[in-house]
């Protein structure tokens, strides 16, 4: 039985549709004092697969409860599928006395699973955390459907050299094209991030900027002016994770990104195209 986290409905719905399997309707409510309480009452079986998007602390905590929700409705085995994985990109600590949070919340995670499985995670690494089985999965080819299908000499550039090769996975599924990317550096003091980019020839070329996660879109955007200025054609943003938060939709399309394409991995108005086929694969592999 799929049981979905508020921030995961439509994706588990799909989910459920997918392999044919019942879908449970959790209720979520608050106390007073602002406590969560995240309840199963119509669960039934001996297996359950959560379906829970941690994209904030909040959803974090519901996902723990309904871990133990379904176990205590008489669930044997317990999947937990997290389509974003929050804190993944805190894989070490980057201060001393920082924390590893990845690591910490994997291990929260594990206490109430027999079996993770994630999106790609933006550090591999922190698979590693768990206490449990992981399977992950890569769920960067499906970006390519909802691209135009033509795409003048198109180029799929990653904002980094770590993410070319998820430009090359999307450019495998188009079925045409380059891929290169660009020199990204980060002061870890300010935060800030520069991009430099590379010596591709742009002019006159379509260019799909590709990336795990687009969130402030302060990368993305840097990226794509320094692609304008070298008069490149249209420009497109695809991200497996499109959190998009504060200004982002507006930041990326003032830098002159055509449009943002996004799975349903962090369910929003960008959700072009959803991961289910491929979770529906490993969950039954």
């Amino acid at each position: 039985m799929f049981v979905p986290g508020s921030a995961s409905q439509s994706l588990a719905a799909a989910l459920a549709a997918e392999t044919d399997r019942p879908l449970a309707t959790p209720e979520y409510r608050w106390f007073p004092d602002g406590e969560e309480c995240a309840a199963v009452p119509g669960f039934s079986g001996d297996d359950a697969v959560v379906v829970a998007a941690t994209t904030s602390n909040d959803a974090f905590v519901e996902l723990l409860q309904l871990q133990d929700a379904v176990r205590e409705a008489g669930a044997d085995d317990v999947t937990a599928v997290l389509p974003y994985m929050g804190y993944a990109r805190q894989d070490r600590a980057f201060e001393h006395g920082e924390p590893v949070s990845a690591r910490a919340v994997a291990r929260a995670v594990s206490t109430g699973a027999d079996r993770v499985v994630l999106v790609n995670p933006h550090e591999p690494g922190v698979a590693d955390f768990f206490d449990c089985p992981v399977d992950v999965v890569d769920a960067a080819s499906r970006l390519a459907a909802p691209l135009p299908g033509d795409l003048t000499e198109p180029l799929f550039l990653g904002p980094d050299e770590s993410a070319e090769s998820l430009a090359r996975t999307v450019r495998d599924a188009y079925g045409a094209g380059d891929t290169d990317f660009f020199e990204k550096e980060r002061d870890y003091d300010t935060g800030e991030v520069s991009v430099k980019p590379s010596d591709a020839d742009v002019a006159g070329r379509d260019v799909v900027v590709v990336d795990d996660i687009v969130a402030t879109g302060s990368t993305v955007s840097e990226a794509v002016e320094a692609l304008h200025d070298r008069d490149c054609g249209r420009v497109f943003a695809a991200c497996v994770h499109g959190m998009l938060v504060g200004n982002a939709r507006t930041k990326l399309a003032a830098a002159g990104v055509e449009r943002v394409v996004a799975t349903d991995t962090v369910e929003r108005e960008e959700s072009d195209v959803s991961v289910a086929p491929a979770l529906a694969d490993a969950l039954d592999g």
